[in-house]
């Protein structure tokens, strides 16, 4: 079992797309979900993986993912997955020691843009970039299972 420590944080500015490294699409749909848990399928770029995430308090997640094979998940994707998909494109970048993620979301979760960083501790000192905003690491709205079943653009 993996243990995931993250934390979530909105944009002040675009800045951020300058040192962006890597870019990657994403889509993700969920086979099931509750106010602590999810177990989603995710594609992103030729590759797909099976997730399950379970939080107690919305920085600490037990994370378990197994790849699985691409047709398997475009056969979840279209028999099994549970209303909207949430579709994103990620960048990645790297501030200091650490890969900061953003997720700029697509549909009905756009304009939204987050950034989250994975930590050893939730203590953990990181360097904060001129770009980043607000925390809201512990805001259930921003889980992406959340996003999926009410979107950005319907709050």
């Amino acid at each position: 079992m993996g243990l995931e420590i993250e934390r979530k944080f909105l944009l002040l500015n675009d800045s951020w797309r300058e040192q962006v490294e890597r870019r990657i699409e994403i889509q993700q749909g969920y086979l099931a979900q509750d106010e602590r848990s999810a177990i989603r399928v995710r594609i992103f770029g030729e590759q797909a993986h099976l997730n399950i995430k379970a939080t107690e308090d919305g920085i600490h997640r037990h994370e378990f993912e197994y790849g699985i094979p691409l047709e398997d998940a475009r056969a979840l994707f279209e028999h099994v997955v549970k209303g909207p998909v949430v579709e994103k494109v990620r960048h990645e970048l790297p501030v200091g020691p650490h890969l900061w993620e953003i997720d700029e979301f697509l549909g009905a979760n756009a304009p939204l843009v987050v950034a989250e960083i994975e930590l050893a501790s939730a203590d953990e000192p990181f360097e904060r970039p001129a770009w980043l905003g607000q925390e809201v690491s512990t805001d259930r709205r921003y889980y992406n299972s959340s996003l999926a079943r009410k979107p950005f653009s319907q709050w």
